[in-house]
């Protein structure tokens, strides 16, 4: 698991070096002061708040364009089709399907992004072979890995039609999948992944069908079997080999280069390979080389050097005697999830563009260094595709807030503690702050103290922690008035965070930002021409305490609260996450036996929308039946307690009747909570 850096706010002094300041690199920054958040009328110099603000705060420019933009009613616009024209209302479009009998937490997949992150693959490879005037062809691949979804694998096939785009399977299952829904002409199957000889041989047979399929070889066992199972069926195979390139990846997934990456050939055990396939004759087969240096790639460095030691390997195969007519450079396209363009873990610090041109300029001067041919491009970009298609509305159930009054003045009666934390309460200003927060934290812990020896009555030390409470709170706002604020005070804010309680599961929804600290942008969908008041930590359903978001997106690296409104009474409060289409949903896991959420694909039409599919979210009964439990022998279990209940008179019939309606609508309902 990648270690996070120390959260910083964008408001200190480091903020303020210049107009450059987004074109730092995080990665590699200087450790800075800590700075806490201001408060949010301190952000400009307007009176009122507006939804320039809120971009301004959430950053959704930076990580939303094209498709994510705040309307004039203080509302996300969704525009499926990027700058090609056409907006949604997301809060309105969830009131809709709530109508419908949607209940959130709801995953909203649109369509037309997904067909847009297509198109704009393919125009900037397009854009790049005609600039650089490369003789080849580029021809993508999705890895199905990245979102196994029915409907999302079908839609991508489709948009990919005319740009002969394909898919990778990393599986045996996922190629059960890629066989049945990949029917594009000219389309590549890309096959990954530890294979047997069934994986193989079906793989092979996928020929007859009219596909390509290319079997990557990554381990050393699996070229004996590919040399057997072709002579075996009579149809020569379409190889290739995974090299494990020298070249290091960068962030959580660096480690899946290099020689001790888990799946790959080292250069001996290529050619050890290459020498087998000429001896059974068959070197005619080896046609693709294929590499991986990790996901989300943050630095267009590291992909140069990758791409130019993979050419390398490619061109020398190919005077070996190898057919090679492939280089697939794998994955790691990046997604900007914070906005801030850098070399960040969160960010990237390229476009789409500077890729495709980095990758054809390589491989075609290498290319012509040898006087060979190129080879058709393949790359397996899935993050980039899927992520921006979905977002994940959630609504606020309730809220815990740190405790917050003006405090009665100290009587002279009262223990010394509580006049020494008065005291200190009163005299908090810009020039003593940081010691008045010391002497407060010292005067509670001695409340405490003296309470576990019974000199402080519950009354006391209840009124101690209130007054330490204010301390807290007083400080806070001076320090928030700081241009630095010392590195003792740095969890200040998140201690006087509120927490609010969300109706998801971290678990289920977002594994990623509890299991390797992903960030994903939250904001909410509505409320955005209010000043948002609240600071907040998100908690989710689940009785975990690792079920929670505490760490957002933020200029200059992350920060531990993330800005909201105060709740209203009888009101929703909507939040969504977005850039979670990738990983996220296959990964989720049933803790607490919170299942999958409620699903709809929308897409754009000149009259609205359209919903194309609903997937309903598992039912209780679904949920506990993965986990071997009958239903039918739940309620009927339930049914005898209350029966033996009714003979002892513990319960009314009317008490009993309402137990088992009430149980067995519950085992058909949703797992979340109805709002």
């Amino acid at each position: 698991m990648g270690g996070r850096p120390a959260a910083k706010s964008g408001m200190g002094k480091a903020a303020n070096d210049g107009a450059n300041k987004t074109q730092l690199d995080k990665s590699h920054a200087e450790p800075e002061p800590l700075s806490l958040a201001k408060p949010t009328e301190t952000l400009n110099l307007r009176k009122s708040w507006t939804i320039e603000d809120s971009e301004e705060l959430y950053r959704i420019q930076g990580w939303g364009e094209p498709y994510f933009s705040i309307n004039a009613a203080g509302h996300i616009t969704v525009s499926p089709k990027g700058d090609r024209g056409g907006s949604l209302d997301l809060f309105e479009l969830v009131t809709a399907l709530k109508l419908r009998n949607l209940g959130l937490p709801l995953l909203i997949r649109f369509s037309d992004i997904l067909e847009d992150r297509i198109e704009r693959l393919n125009a900037a490879f397009g854009r790049a072979i005609a600039r650089y005037n490369y003789p080849g062809t580029y021809r993508g691949v999705f890895p199905v890995k990245c979102n196994q979804q029915r409907h999302l694998v079908e839609s991508l096939v489709k948009f990919g039609k005319p740009h002969q785009f394909g898919l990778e399977a990393g599986s045996k299952p996922e190629l059960m999948i890629a066989l049945a829904t990949l029917d594009t002409p000219g389309a590549l199957l890309i096959c990954n992944g530890y294979k047997d000889r069934e994986y193989i041989e079906t793989a092979i047979l996928a020929q007859r069908l009219g596909q390509t399929p290319i079997i990557v070889l990554e381990q050393v066992e699996e070229v004996a079997l590919a040399i057997a199972a072709g002579r075996k069926l009579g149809i020569q195979p379409i190889l290739g080999v995974r090299a494990k390139l020298s070249a290091k990846g960068i962030g959580r997934w660096g480690s899946s280069a290099g020689d001790r990456a888990k799946f790959g050939l080292t250069i001996p055990e290529i050619l050890h390979a290459v020498e087998q396939l000429k001896a059974a004759d068959m070197l005619g087969s080896l046609q693709l080389l294929h590499f991986h240096i990790g996901s989300q790639i943050s630095s267009i460095n590291v992909v140069k050097d990758a791409i130019r030691e993979a050419s390398q390997i490619y061109v020398e195969l190919a005077q070996l005697g190898a057919d090679m007519k492939y280089i697939d450079v794998g994955g790691g396209l990046g997604v900007d999830y914070d906005g801030s363009k850098t070399n960040f873990y969160a960010s990237k610090n390229y476009n789409m563009q500077n890729y495709a041109n980095d990758v054809v300029a390589e491989i075609k001067e290498t290319c012509a260094e040898r006087n060979l041919p190129v080879p058709t491009i393949v790359s397996e970009s899935g993050r980039a595709i899927a992520s921006h298609q979905s977002v994940l509305v959630f609504d606020v159930l309730g809220t815990s807030e740190p405790p917050s009054e003006t405090p009665e003045p100290a009587r002279e009666d009262e223990h010394l503690i509580i006049r020494n934390l008065y005291d200190t309460y009163s005299a908090i200003t810009a020039e003593n702050y940081q010691e008045a927060y010391h002497d407060a934290t010292q005067f509670k812990e001695e409340a405490v103290s003296l309470f576990g020896f019974g000199y402080v009555s519950l009354t006391e030390r209840a009124r101690a922690e209130r007054l330490y409470w204010a301390c807290c709170e007083k400080i806070l706002e001076v320090a928030r008035q700081q241009d630095y604020v010392p590195d003792d005070l740095e969890d200040l804010e998140k201690i006087m965070a509120s927490i609010y309680y969300i109706n998801l599961s971290v678990f289920q929804s977002a594994p990623d930002s509890w299991a390797i600290d992903q960030l994903f942008p939250i904001m909410p969908i509505h409320r955005l021409n209010e000043e948002p008041t609240r600071r907040a930590t998100l908690a989710d359903l689940t009785c975990d305490s690792d079920g929670k978001i505490d760490q957002f997106i933020d200029l200059r690296d992350v920060k531990s609260v993330l800005e909201l409104h105060a709740l209203k009474s009888e009101e929703p409060y909507y939040l969504a996450m977005f850039l979670g289409g990738a990983y996220q949903e296959i990964m989720g896991n049933l803790h607490n036996l919170f299942g999958d959420t409620n699903a709809v694909h929308i897409s754009l039409t000149p009259k609205g929308y359209r919903i194309e599919h609903v997937v309903k979210g598992d039912t209780m009964h679904e949920v506990l039946g993965y986990v071997q439990y009958d239903a039918e022998d739940l309620i009927e279990n339930i049914r005898q307690q209350t029966e033996h209940a009714l003979q002892e008179k513990r319960i009314t019939l009317a008490e009993s009747q309402l137990l088992l309606q009430n149980y067995e609508r519950s085992l058909s309902g949703y797992t979340y909570l109805s709002s």
